[in-house]
C-alpha cells in the first residue's frame, strides 16, 4: 500500500487561498455597462508619462473620463513629500487639452508647507483661485492633513484648522468640489491582535499601524472632517473612501442626512460593500444621488471587481487583494437608473468641466433640462 501524503501544517494564513467548491452562476464583468467617470484617479506625472497606454486601458474598461486628483503631482523635499508648483499643473492641463481633450479632468492640490507664516492663508487662496481659473475643476486634500501636516511651530494641523476656512469657502464661491481623504481605516488605530480584521494588512504593511493616539485618535480626526462639512454648507465635499464608514452604512446614512453638502466616493472600499449586498443595495437606492464611482490606485485589472459588485447578483467571488479582504464578494445588482447615477450622472452634476457629449445622448438631454 502507498504511503498517505502528510498534510502541510506549516502553511500560514497568508498562503492559505482555497479554491471554492461552490457551484454558482458566474458573470464576470470586464467592461462597465455604461461609460463612467472615475472621480478618484491618480496620474502623478502627466507632463511626461505615456498617457496613450492609460487611454487604451480606459477605453477597454469603458471609462469615459478620469478625474486626476494629483494635478500638481509630487516632489520630494528634505522635510518629506509635498505637491509640486503650479507649473506642473499648467503643463498637465495643456497636454491633456491638446492630446486627449475631454478624457481627463484635473484637480489641484494645496501645499501646506509654511502654514502659520504671516500671509500663508491669503497666498494659498490666491493660488487656488488661479489654479481653478487656469483649468482645474476641483481641489483634492490628501490624508496628510490631520495626520502629518505640521505648522511653523511644529504642531499638528487639524482638518478643521481655522486657517483653512477661507480655502473651503473659496471652493464654494468658485463652485468646485473638494474631494477629501481624512484618516485611514479605524482598525489601523486598534490593537493588532486576533480580533483585528486588518491584521493581515498590518502584518504585511507594518508602516500603516498606529497607536491609539498617533497622531491623534481616529475619532478625533474624523470629527474634525465633519466639523468642516458643517461649517461650510455652501461647499460641496466628496468624502473619499465613504469616509471609512462603508462598514457601517447606517451611520454613514446619518451623516449624509446631517450634511447635505457631503457626497461619498467608493474608492478602495468595494470589499466592504461586496460583503453586505442587501444592505449596500438599499443604501445605494436610498442615497443614489450622493454616491460616486471612484477606484483610487490606477490598476486597470482591479476595476472588474467593482463592475461585478455593482452590476450583477453573483455570489461568493474573489476580491483582488487578500490583505484588504480575505472574504468573498457578492453582487448588489443595482437597477440601471441607479447604476447610471453612480457611474456618471452624479459626477456630471457635481464636477464642472466634464464633457457631457461622452455620455449617452438621452441622459445628456435630461441633464440640460
Amino acid at each position: 500500500m502507498g504511503q498517505t501524503e502528510k498534510p502541510d501544517t506549516t502553511m500560514g494564513f497568508e498562503e492559505y487561498e482555497p479554491t471554492s467548491t461552490l457551484v454558482v452562476p458566474e458573470n464576470p464583468v470586464k467592461r462597465a455597462k455604461y461609460p463612467f467617470v472615475d472621480v478618484h484617479g491618480h496620474q502623478y506625472n502627466m507632463p511626461e508619462q505615456d498617457l496613450s497606454k492609460v487611454i487604451t486601458s480606459m477605453d477597454t474598461l469603458n471609462m469615459a473620463v478620469m478625474v486626476n486628483l494629483s494635478g500638481r503631482g509630487f516632489k520630494r523635499t528634505p522635510a518629506g513629500f509635498d505637491v509640486n508648483t503650479s507649473e506642473h499643473l499648467v503643463k498637465s492641463l495643456a497636454r491633456v487639452k491638446a492630446e486627449y481633450p475631454g478624457r481627463f479632468v484635473l484637480f489641484t492640490n494645496i501645499s501646506f508647507r509654511g502654514i502659520g507664516k504671516e500671509g500663508w492663508t491669503e497666498r494659498a487662496v490666491k493660488q487656488l483661485e488661479e489654479d481653478i481659473q487656469g483649468g482645474a475643476n476641483g481641489l483634492k486634500i490628501y490624508k496628510s492633513l490631520g495626520m502629518s501636516v505640521k505648522d511653523m511651530d511644529g504642531n499638528r494641523v487639524p482638518v478643521d484648522d481655522e486657517r483653512l476656512d477661507p480655502i473651503w469657502a473659496k471652493c464654494g464661491e468658485l463652485g468646485v468640489p473638494v474631494l477629501i481623504h481624512s484618516a485611514d481605516p479605524r482598525p489601523f488605530w486598534a490593537e493588532m491582535d486576533s480580533t483585528n480584521e486588518r491584521w493581515l494588512e498590518l502584518k504585511t504593511r507594518p508602516n500603516r499601524k498606529r497607536s491609539a493616539t498617533d497622531p491623534a485618535p481616529w475619532e478625533q480626526i474624523i470629527q474634525e472632517q465633519h466639523n468642516v462639512f458643517k461649517k461650510h454648507p455652501n461647499t460641496k465635499f466628496i468624502n473619499a473612501h465613504m469616509g471609512w464608514y462603508a462598514n457601517n452604512l447606517d451611520k454613514l446614512g446619518m451623516l449624509l442626512e446631517a450634511y447635505p453638502n457631503m457626497y461619498v466616493g467608493i474608492g478602495a472600499i468595494i470589499a466592504e460593500l461586496g460583503r453586505q449586498p442587501r444592505q449596500t443595495h438599499r443604501f445605494f437606492v436610498k442615497y443614489q444621488d450622493r454616491v460616486l464611482f471612484g477606484k483610487d490606485s490606477w490598476k486597470p485589472e482591479e476595476f472588474p471587481t467593482y463592475f461585478r459588485v455593482l452590476e450583477t447578483d453573483d455570489e461568493y467571488f474573489p476580491y483582488h487583494k487578500k490583505y484588504h479582504a480575505f472574504w468573498r464578494m457578492y453582487g448588489i445588482n443595482l437597477p440601471d437608473e441607479v447604476l447610471r447615477k453612480v457611474y456618471y450622472e452624479n459626477a456630471l452634476q457635481l464636477i464642472p468641466g466634464i464633457d457631457k457629449s461622452l455620455f449617452p445622448a438621452s441622459q445628456k438631454a435630461s441633464l440640460q433640462e
